[in-house]
């Protein structure tokens, strides 16, 4: 939002500077990214009176003209039509600067000298007045021989606020100055003051009123005016239109826009004579229904977008932007004023889904103030009396409820003190009444507030802490050190068992990524997801952010997929592991399951550590050994079996087995897949349920052996079609009790090995716990071990 310095200091008496105020603003309610000091470059600009104009003797196109200030005068050249005797211009004498910076001079035109120049809205450095061609008018009482760019109020500092979105009280000169009032309490907030209006349609013409049909329009004021004469605003308000962004059109659009501006309040203006029937009604739009708006756009309408429609058709997106067919222009003389309240959910809703950004939309979105809707209203006709645009009626009509909600919230010196350090109420209520909050009760202990109608952000105790803080100042917040360190037992068993699982797989060289729960269609098809499995048919967002993310993630897989591919299109090319914990979303019939997963990711890449290529290369199996020593960690025991996915590569893809229950899986993606998404290296990811990792049984303590262990190696060749788990299971089984572990250390293939056969080694631990085991004992329980897996048939190396 761009704030007048000069129009804010109209409204509170502010005694420090532009700068000083945009610090503290930036620092307590919203930042102001940009002062822009306008007419920097004007210099010397007058104020002048065309005495009189002579066509120039040689060139048609131009015209001669005498101006006049006090006592002195001076001849001009211009090829300007519009400029008549009595006309009083901004005028820029030899040696004055305009607004490009260029110094003028005297110019001399086919033998007659032209000293300096009037000036045109855009040489001034008022853009945004330019569709008013030739020189630049101004009113019979600017004074002449005075500043121009003074009178006009061009001088000014502009500031360039990021209003937040829960700060749509923000959005208006009044509210930008009950919050400059609220930062430097030795400032005074002039009251604003409008005629009142009298409830009631005694307007000269026959109109039937206002129906209300959709409860997204709860209240809904019209205004009347008639015999207007159409014409350009005072200069002194276009001017300030002008700096705060807003393009000046006409007298009756330029008083909405103004009190828009003023208030926080959208109006807007419709012809009457335009209107299909003399009546106005508020409903819900059909499905396919069409609009064209004042930027001669035609929308094609959903059901459900918030109407304003008259004999049936539409003259307006209610708080968007109003229709063509309705549209104030030069032969208006009878206009209805529309100050209305609409639910900002319905505006933000039609808005962005037909990619509307209108200054109105921009305002309801937010939340504006109910109460604000009559009294805008009130100051809308004010101003049109004042700038005497025709005969403007006090009697207005208004339908639905105007009585604002009343809330409120209460604040503890507890909570207060535990927040801020400090408990005082009363300092609390000293802050918080300048922002509009009224106090209904105050003890030492406890505070209840009445929230202001423009205050929609506040809700909650924390609410009105965070308000006394920032005003304040948190550099002014006492500093002290924390009373205790939380322990484990403080954190819940669901947050424990996260930190726990992020601590694992850090220590195995994954990174976390935080993505988005939305995903776009296209992963779908690009993971080639059947449409008959359940992950195919995820919940689609009535209203989304865009087509990429339009959709709720029914597994984690796309949005890790879409981190890596967005960062391989930004240049990464090196191995990598990426894990996420997330929500997803399934559905099950027409309900919505929401479930918690773990998904990781190992990218190839190419490592750059060695100039003779791969240090070291990342398999299936160091995936396995991942989710393996995970399930280790939480005492969990996993079976990895061989699986399918539609995007997991034959040979390498296996389901993750939890108490004889699929929980996820683990795979290589295809390489058609690599190659569809132009990954340059092998992409290996993983998922499973976070459900077996929360009803994990406790870590206990388990007493360590207290005597040496001695390991023994056993290398057997099986069929490729045997596992290493039916293996592992068999030796196991033959093993003596004094095996207290079995690990696979080799797999190979080749040499010396029968086709279709290969090698599995594993190492044996032998341990008792009551002696040292002597190698005779060893090597007796270990030749016996062989003994008896040879006797199942299976050969030994």
């Amino acid at each position: 939002m761009l704030v007048s310095w000069n129009w804010l200091t109209e409204l509170v008496d502010l005694q420090i500077n532009a700068n000083d105020f945009a610090e503290k603003l930036t620092m307590a309610s919203a930042e102001v990214e940009n002062l822009s000091y306008t007419a920097q470059k004007l210099d010397g600009i007058i104020i002048a009176k065309v005495l009189e104009t002579a066509p120039h003797r040689e060139r048609k196109n131009l015209q001669v003209v005498t101006l006049v200030w006090g006592d002195e005068r001076a001849i001009c050249v211009t090829g300007a039509q519009n400029v008549k005797e009595g006309d009083i211009v901004p005028y820029a004498p030899p040696g004055a600067t305009i607004a490009d910076g260029s110094v003028l001079g005297i110019e001399e035109f086919d033998g007659v000298k032209s000293f300096g120049m009037m000036l045109s809205a855009d040489e001034i450095g008022l853009p945004l007045l330019s569709q008013e061609e030739g020189i630049l008018i101004l009113p019979q009482d600017a004074p002449l021989g005075g500043d121009a760019a003074s009178w006009l109020g061009m001088k000014d500092v502009v500031l360039d606020v990021s209003v937040t979105p829960n700060r749509g009280d923000l959005l208006s000169m009044v509210g930008m100055a009950r919050e400059a009032h609220a930062l430097f309490p030795e400032s005074r907030l002039k009251e604003l003051n409008f005629p009142s209006t009298t409830e009631s349609s005694d307007w000269p013409v026959s109109f039937e009123g206002v129906t209300l049909e959709d409860s997204g329009c709860p209240l809904y004021c019209l205004g009347f005016a008639e015999e207007l004469e159409i014409a350009p605003s005072p200069i002194k308000c276009r001017v300030r239109l002008a700096l705060c962004g807003v393009r000046p059109i006409s007298n009756v659009v330029d008083v909405t826009n103004y009190v828009m501006l003023l208030l926080g309040q959208p109006l807007h203006a419709f012809d009457l004579d335009k209107l299909p029937a003399p009546e106005i009604t508020v409903r819900s739009s059909r499905n396919g229904e069409k609009i064209t708006t004042l930027d001669g756009r035609e929308h094609i309408l959903s059901s459900g977008d918030l109407l304003i429609t008259s004999g049936g058709l539409p003259i307006g997106l209610a708080g968007v932007m109003g229709g063509a067919n309705s549209e104030i222009d030069e032969n208006t003389r009878r206009i209805l004023i529309e100050s209305a309240h609409f639910l900002p959910v319905r505006i933000s809703t039609t808005a962005r889904r037909l990619g509307i950004n209108s200054e109105a939309a921009y305002r309801y979105a937010r939340g504006v103030d109910k109460a604000k809707a009559p009294l805008a209203l009130s100051c809308a006709l004010d101003l049109m009396k004042k700038w005497k645009c025709g005969k403007v009626y006090t009697s207005v009509i208004r339908e639905g409820d105007a009585a604002p909600v009343e809330k409120f919230v209460s604040l503890t010196a507890k909570k207060l003190k535990t927040y801020t350090g400090t408990g005082d109420l009363s300092e609390a209520s000293s802050i918080l009444m300048p922002l509009g909050f009224e106090v209904k009760s105050c003890s030492e202990e406890k505070a209840i507030y009445k929230v202001p109608g423009y205050r929609m952000d506040v809700e909650i105790e924390e609410d009105l802490i965070e308000e006394v803080a920032r005003i304040k100042g948190y550099d002014e917040l006492p500093a002290r050190l924390p009373g205790r360190i939380h322990d484990s037992a403080t954190i819940g068993l669901e947050s424990r068992t996260e930190r726990k699982i992020r601590e694992t797989l850090m220590a195995r060289g994954y990174i976390e990524i935080l993505n988005y729960s939305f995903i776009s269609p296209k992963f779908i098809t690009d993971l080639s997801i059947p449409a008959s499995d359940s992950r195919a048919n995820p919940f689609a967002l009535a209203n989304p952010l865009s087509m990429d993310q339009s959709l709720l993630r029914t597994f984690l897989l796309p949005g890790m997929v879409n981190v890596i591919c967005d960062n391989l299109r930004k240049g990464w090319r090196f191995p990598v592991r990426i894990f996420e914990i997330g929500n997803v979303f399934l559905r099950e019939g027409a309900n919505l399951i929401e479930e918690k997963h773990i998904a990781g990711a190992i990218f190839l890449g190419k490592d750059n550590r060695s100039p003779y290529g791969d240090a070291v290369r990342d398999d299936f199996f160091t995936m396995k050994g991942d989710i393996l020593a995970l399930a280790d960690a939480f005492r969990l025991k996993f079976d990895v079996l061989p699986g399918s996915e539609p995007f997991g590569h034959a040979g390498q893809t296996a389901d993750v087995i939890s108490d004889g229950r699929k929980i996820g899986f683990m795979a290589k993606v295809k390489p058609s897949i690599e190659r569809r998404l132009e990954l340059p290296a092998s992409l290996y990811v993983f998922e499973v349920a976070f459900e077996p990792f929360l009803m994990a049984k406790p870590t206990r303590f388990g007493e360590v052996h207290r005597f040496p262990s001695v390991y023994r190696d056993i290398s057997l060749i099986v069929p490729e079609d045997v596992t290493v788990k039916e293996i592992g299971e068999l030796i196991g089984d033959l093993s003596s009790d004094l095996v207290t572990s079995i690990r696979l250390f080799d797999i190979y293939k080749g040499k010396n090995i029968p086709e279709g056969h290969r090698s599995l080694s594993f190492t044996l631990e032998y341990c008792h716990p009551d002696k040292t085991l002597s190698d005779e004992e060893v090597d007796e329980l270990h030749t016996k071990l062989r003994a008896q897996i040879e006797s199942r048939g299976l050969k030994l190396r």
